[in-house]
């Protein structure tokens, strides 16, 4: 089996990392300055114990494809279309990303498509280099057909992904899970806006609750904190690299100014849920709303007070229940 990692960023790129490692076959596909630094010099892959430079294969768009290819999507999910609009339908992709519209957006296209949740804290702000943060594995996955199900090929990918030392996970119900982690990612526009200031999670709290009583009204079903908690048990611990910040996936947009941010898929699949239900949502659409205007505008992380972003949710808050 061939993994061909689109999107080698943060996650993507330690996946194609491990996995080569492993021994496996791996194609890493990226663009621009990132593509030229792995086809020139390789990934370095940094964590908590060493720096790697790995000579893995690259290229910066579709190769002729072989029948033991799997694509593996590891872009945000803006990207997900233009990501895979110029490869063989045929092809199983596996949907590494946050939020839950990816698996679905695929499905028209592709007939063969897989949810993998994914815990991996990873960094990616240097052309070529990938920095993974978690011990003594850099990640845990849930992986299993969508909608729903499990098959010989998601049972190899879990072997594969295990034997390169990230815990993996077949499950049927991998959209549950996905489910549980989109409220986790909830607060991934605070922390972009913010940071983690003072009064972060109280501002991610309000986000979850939200989230968590749109998606019951909508009786769609979720993994609880704890059952993640207890899923990952010290088997993803964080430690620190020195010399690196450390930011989540909207973070680095920012930190990049990529001109973009995940927020519509995640903050507003809860807006877009509300409005379907009939749920006032205003919290994930303040954040939602000023992420977006972060990454047009190309702010830095971070530069939004604490006080200036909780004052515009009370705001909208207020507003909604007149």
């Amino acid at each position: 089996m061939r993994y061909i990692v689109i999107g080698a960023g943060a996650v993507g790129g330690t996946i194609g990392a491990r996995l080569f490692q492993g021994g496996h076959d791996v194609l890493l596909i990226a663009r621009g300055a990132h593509y030229e630094a792995l086809r020139t010099g390789g990934l370095r892959l940094i964590t908590p114990h060493s720096t790697e430079t790995l000579p893995i294969p690259a290229a910066d768009g579709p190769v002729a494809p072989r029948e033991d290819d799997v694509l593996v999507l590891a872009t945000k999910s803006q990207d997900t279309i233009a990501a895979l609009d110029p490869w063989p339908r045929h092809l199983p992709v596996v949907c590494a990303q946050n939020g839950v519209e990816n698996e679905r957006t695929v499905l028209r296209r592709f007939a063969q498509v897989y949810g993998m949740c994914v815990w991996l804290p990873a960094l990616h702000l240097e052309p070529g280099t990938v920095a993974a943060y978690g011990h003594p594995h850099s990640g845990m996955f849930h992986l299993g057909r969508y909608p729903q199900g499990v098959d010989d090929r998601a049972r190899q990918m879990t072997a594969d992904l295990t034997k390169s030392g990230l815990v993996t996970v077949t499950t049927p119900d991998v959209m549950r899970w996905k489910y549980g982690k989109l409220l986790g990612n909830l607060g991934n526009a605070v922390e972009a806006l913010c940071e983690r200031a003072p009064g972060f999670e109280a501002l991610h709290e309000r986000a979850r609750a939200e989230g968590t009583a749109v998606l019951e009204e909508a009786g769609i079903l979720y993994s609880s904190p704890q059952e993640e908690r207890e899923a990952r048990g010290r088997k993803v611990d964080l430690l620190p690299v020195e010399g690196l910040s450390r930011g989540g996936s909207s973070w680095q947009s920012l930190a990049r100014g990529s001109g973009t941010i995940e927020a519509d898929y995640l903050n507003g699949e809860i807006v877009l849920l509300g409005r379907e239900y009939g749920i006032p949502t205003p919290v994930n659409e303040v954040l939602q709303q000023e992420a977006g205007r972060f990454a047009r505008e190309r702010l830095p992380p971070g530069s939004m007070p604490v006080e200036r972003l909780t004052a515009l949710i009370d705001e909208r808050s207020a507003a909604v229940s007149r």
